[in-house]
C-alpha cells in the first residue's frame, strides 16, 4: 500500500492510502481528487488523469512508454518534464509517500 498525496492548484492537499496494484488515477477518483477525471477508465486514450510527479519521486515512478508520451501532447494543462498520466503509475509499497501535483486546468 502507498500513501499518496495530491497537491491541488489551490494549495490544499488530499492524502490517501492506495492499495497495491491500483493505478493512481483509480486512487484519485476513489478519493475525489478534483481535476483527475479518468474519462477512459485507464485505457490510455483520454489524458484526463494528467498529473505532475514531484521531482523527488520522478525516478521511482518509472519511465513512460511511447503511447503515454503521445497522449501527454493532448493534455489540457501544459505538459512539463514531470508530466505523467496517473493511470500509468501503479501503487506499490515503493511509492509510499508519493507526492503528485494536480495541474490547474485554468492556467
Amino acid at each position: 500500500m502507498a500513501k499518496v498525496t495530491w497537491q491541488l492548484p489551490d494549495g490544499s492537499e488530499i492524502s490517501a492510502d492506495v492499495a497495491d496494484g491500483l493505478n493512481l488515477m483509480e486512487g484519485a477518483v476513489a478519493n475525489n481528487v478534483p481535476h483527475v477525471i479518468g474519462e477512459c477508465g485507464g485505457c490510455l486514450s483520454c489524458a484526463t488523469c494528467h498529473i505532475y510527479v514531484h521531482d523527488d519521486w520522478r525516478a521511482k515512478t518509472g519511465d513512460m512508454d511511447d503511447m503515454e508520451d503521445a497522449m501527454l501532447d493532448a493534455t489540457e494543462a501544459d505538459r512539463t518534464d514531470n508530466s505523467r498520466l496517473s493511470c500509468q503509475i501503479t501503487a506499490s509499497a515503493d511509492l509510499d509517500g508519493l507526492v503528485l501535483i494536480v495541474p490547474d486546468p485554468d492556467a
